[in-house]
């Protein structure tokens, strides 16, 4: 007998945060998950940003506004903190694997990130959006590639993105070669990008060949008179798809909703079967992808400890003056992949 592959209930929230308030949006979360978990979720998807908010404000008079950023930037989540162990106590009393998304704070700067929770309460890990869109980039830094994750779970080979990295052909690329089975894809959402979040997320199922989870937000009254303006406005459109592009439930607009659905990760492996493009349908030897997934430090601190690589380099160059035909030589490829091996390190 063959090996039985995960069944399990799925939830994409989509829900309006405190805006700019830390502790109840986190209240709010935790009262979602218990919800979830007890309609027989096992995953729990929430929107972009959801803590504290999405900074809507980027679509109005108040781009550049500094008072906004520190807003902001006082309700921001630092990983680990006070407010990532209450969401990880929720995601344990619950039973249930969380995706989050967070406005995470890093020395003065913010990111935009999806926050990883196991279903002990762990953090699993943080993704950040490598290239804020447009405006946002007024808001939070760059990601990089030590950041794309997919993690393997007992519900499948889950992953995540955001918002118009939906857009970044090599990226989702990037994702399907890690084998991602489980996606969680999130939004603000504006309403603008109704058809948008529908096309892409479906067209991301159908590709990649694996679930989609879109969880999109919606505002409430708690967002600020002052961005109560026609260009500011989130309806939505949550849904889960299917592996061949087909909506499970949803989408769902205009209101507050938890989306559910059962994932057969029989059906991933029924739709790879035809055309799995970073399996037996891809070309390496035509087009290859390459991914920096190594992190990408300010600073990188040099210490002591390479001495000894610089003195091997100093050897190395000086086989080279000495040799004509350096680049045959396999004592000296050997001791150049060492080199390289010993200088990538981290903090190399």
């Amino acid at each position: 007998m063959g090996d039985e592959l995960p069944k399990f209930t799925a939830a994409a929230v989509q829900a309006a945060p405190v805006f700019l308030d830390r502790g109840a949006t986190i209240d709010k979360a935790c009262r979602v998950i218990e919800e979830a978990a007890a309609a027989g979720a096992q995953l729990v998807v929430f929107p972009e940003t959801w803590v504290p908010a999405y900074p809507f404000w980027i679509g109005s008079p108040h781009i550049f506004s500094a008072e906004w950023f520190v807003r902001l930037y006082k309700s921001a989540v630092e990983v680990p903190s006070a407010a990532t162990d209450t969401l990880c106590r929720a995601a344990a009393r619950a039973g249930t694997y969380v995706v989050i998304g967070i406005n995470e704070r890093a020395g003065h700067s913010i990111f935009n990130s999806l926050l990883y929770i196991d279903d002990a309460g762990r953090v699993m890990g943080v993704h950040r959006k490598l290239m804020p869109s447009f405006s946002e980039r007024t808001v939070w830094g760059w990601g990089d590639g030590s950041g794309l994750h997919v993690f393997d779970t007992p519900l499948g080979q889950l992953g995540g993105l955001i918002c118009w990295e939906h857009e970044m052909t090599l990226v989702k690329y990037a994702m399907y070669t890690k084998h991602e089975q489980v996606h969680a894809s999130v939004w603000p959402a504006w309403t603008m990008q109704t058809d948008h979040i529908a096309y892409g997320t479906r067209q991301y199922a159908y590709e990649g060949g694996c679930f989609v989870l879109a969880s999109c937000g919606v505002l409430d009254e708690t967002l600020p008179k002052e961005l109560q303006i026609p260009t500011i406005s989130a309806n939505g459109g949550s849904a889960i798809i299917a592996p061949n592009g087909d909506y499970l439930a949803g989408p769902v607009y205009d209101k507050e909703a938890i989306v559910y659905a059962e994932i057969d990760l029989e059906a991933v492996i029924r739709q790879k079967h035809s055309r799995d493009v970073s399996g037996h349908y891809a070309r390496p030897d035509v087009v290859q992808l390459v991914l920096h997934a190594q992190p990408q430090p300010n600073v990188l601190v040099r210490d002591e400890g390479l001495a000894e690589p610089r003195e091997r380099l100093a050897k190395i160059l000086a086989h080279i003056e000495t040799n004509d035909r350096a680049g045959s030589d396999p004592e000296l490829l050997a001791a150049l992949e060492e080199l390289q091996q010993a200088l990538s390190r981290p903090g190399a």
